[in-house]
C-alpha cells in the first residue's frame, strides 16, 4: 500500500461533450442554471476512450444519476482560501467547490438520460467540453443521501439568502 507521499497516476477513462466551452457559460452548480443560455439543465455526453469496455458501463442503465469523477483541467493552481461566487468572506478551500484545489479533482452528480454505444448521455451537468472524467459511479440513493446534514457556512448563508441561491454563471465583461 502506497504511504501518503507516494504520487498516483491516474488515466482518464472518458472525456465530457458538453455545450459549455467557457467558464462563463457554464453553472456553478449542476442545479443551479439560471443565468445559463436556455435556463435549462443541459444535456451532454460522455465519451469513453477508445477500447474502453462497454461491459464496464453496460449495467448503469437504470439508475437515474451517477457522480463523475473528474479532472478541472484548466484550474491554474490553488490557494489555502477562496471566495465563492455566493458572496461572504473568503472561506478555506476544502470547505468549498472551488475548481482551484491542492487536487485538481471534482464530483458531479448528474443524471443519467441514456446508456449509449461508447458513452452515456447526461443532464444537468456543471462541467466544461472537453473535462476528462477519472472515474464513474452510480448515486445510491440509500447511500448518497444525507437530507437532514448540516452544511456549515453555507447554512447560514441560505438563511439570508434562500436556499439554492447560487448565481448562474457570469457574463464577461464588457
Amino acid at each position: 500500500m502506497p504511504d501518503a507521499a507516494s504520487a498516483f497516476s491516474l488515466q482518464p477513462i472518458a472525456v465530457v461533450r458538453s455545450p459549455y466551452a467557457r467558464r462563463i457559460d457554464a453553472p456553478h452548480q449542476s442545479t443551479v442554471v439560471a443565468g445559463t443560455e436556455t435556463g435549462d439543465a443541459a444535456e451532454a455526453t460522455i465519451e469513453f476512450i477508445a477500447g474502453f469496455p462497454a461491459e464496464a458501463f453496460r449495467d448503469l442503465a437504470g439508475f437515474d444519476r451517477l457522480w463523475l469523477v473528474f479532472v478541472f483541467h484548466r484550474s491554474e493552481g490553488w490557494k489555502a482560501e477562496v471566495k465563492p461566487p455566493r458572496g461572504g468572506g473568503k472561506r478555506s478551500v476544502l470547505a468549498t467547490r472551488s475548481p482551484h484545489r491542492p487536487n485538481p479533482i471534482g464530483l458531479s452528480a448528474v443524471e443519467l438520460v441514456a446508456v449509449e454505444d461508447g458513452g452515456l448521455r447526461v443532464r444537468g451537468l456543471d462541467l466544461l467540453d472537453g473535462t476528462p472524467i477519472l472515474d464513474i459511479k452510480p448515486y445510491v440513493p440509500y447511500a448518497d443521501a444525507f437530507p437532514d446534514a448540516r452544511a456549515g457556512w453555507i447554512d447560514a448563508m441560505d438563511a439570508r439568502t434562500g436556499r439554492q441561491s447560487a448565481p448562474g454563471p457570469r457574463r464577461p465583461r464588457t
